[in-house]
């Protein structure tokens, strides 16, 4: 027996490339916003006293669980705060998943939920989206340790109505029900307000994607008070600060610009939109997005092709060599002029295959 036989080994989430971004690189691979976050950001840098970094920060980072309750009507004993929503998430998965039945969640999804599965040892069985990408909702009506749902859906940008979660959430009174809501602020509808309704719910955001804070790692959940309590209990018992000071004021100051918040949004999804009918002109199909990307197949070309290809352009777009989606692209949405070298990269590929 080697030392070793004691180490524990996971195959671990890979994100997408992190090139250096200099020059002319256009980086469409990670869903990262485009656009600066609130200028009250910048505000809240020069704002934060210096003198105040030697003292440890609040453990439940309670300014920003208090900004946030205010924002979305709940109480601040609703909500739990983390180090990014893959730090929530996993917290998440070590809390309300502690038995004996499978968790279940999609086989098309965030990788990363397998991961956490994998590591802490949780039963788990991906439950097959059907041939237009859709959850089935009789598949999960099974026995199961817990559900998780991610709304709108990664890699594949689709989004479900609230009463489609609702069916799920009711089905399910004895299961924790974590709904991922990461992308939920570019068009898909939230299962906020059935918080009020159900105990068994937790909805999972990020401050990453729509708020530019991804270099930040802002993360939160919102659920029943207990929940919330013992998401608390099990982070006390591995760090009780994982919130830094800086995180913490920058992540009010973003709270607090609305009007800011809701402009970003709209370009975005402006750009998205048509970005999507100039890919469909160019022969690609796009799956309905509520996301800030898109996940797109040409009808004629492979995908990894056009992956390499435009690595050699300079430009990162995301594929997953994995079964039933290996043939598709997912593409951020950039910038307006971001996009249209994309397009016209894309463009110049196809009249000179």
């Amino acid at each position: 027996m080697s030392y070793f036989d004691n180490v524990r080994q996971v195959t671990p989430y890979v994100p997408g490339e992190q090139p250096v971004v200099t020059g002319d690189l256009i980086k469409l691979n990670t869903n990262e916003n485009p656009y600066p976050p609130s200028p009250k950001v910048k505000d809240a840098v020069e704002a934060l006293p210096i003198d105040e970094m030697r003292l440890y920060p609040n453990t439940t980072a309670a300014p920003l669980a208090e900004a946030l309750a205010a924002y979305h009507g709940l109480r601040p004993e609703q909500v739990f705060v983390g180090v990014g929503s893959d730090d929530v998430l996993a917290t998440c998965f070590l809390t309300f998943f502690a038995g004996k039945d499978p968790v279940l969640f999609p086989d098309i999804t965030y990788y990363f939920y397998d991961v956490w599965a994998e590591l802490y040892r949780i039963p788990y069985e991906r439950i097959p989206l059907d041939e237009n990408f859709r959850i089935v909702p009789d598949d999960y009506r099974k026995k199961n340790g817990g559900i998780v749902i991610a709304n709108p859906n990664a890699p594949t940008s689709i989004g479900e109505p609230m009463d489609f979660i609702e069916g799920i959430v009711k089905d399910h009174p004895d299961s924790v029900v974590i709904v991922d809501e990461a992308y939920i602020d570019y068009g898909g509808e939230t299962s906020l307000p059935l918080l009020q309704k159900y105990k068994n719910l937790v909805i999972v955001r990020t401050f990453s994607k729509s708020r530019s804070f991804a270099g930040m790692r802002v993360g939160y959940a919102m659920a029943d008070s207990k929940l919330i309590e013992a998401l608390n209990s099990v982070k006390f018992s591995i760090n009780s600060y994982t919130m830094n000071c800086t995180a913490i004021a920058y992540g009010v100051a973003s709270v607090q610009d609305e009007p800011y918040f809701r402009e970003m949004i709209a370009k975005i999804v402006k750009t998205r939109d048509k970005t999507a009918e100039r890919l469909a002109s160019l022969g690609f199909t796009c799956l309905p997005s509520q996301a800030n990307f898109l996940f797109a197949t040409h009808e004629t070309v492979p995908a990894q092709e056009i992956f390499t290809y435009l690595k050699t352009k300079n430009i990162y777009v995301r594929f997953f060599n994995k079964p039933r989606i290996d043939n598709y692209l997912r593409i951020t949405i950039g910038t307006d002029e971001q996009m249209d070298r994309l397009i016209e990269t894309l463009s110049g590929m196809l009249e000179n295959r």
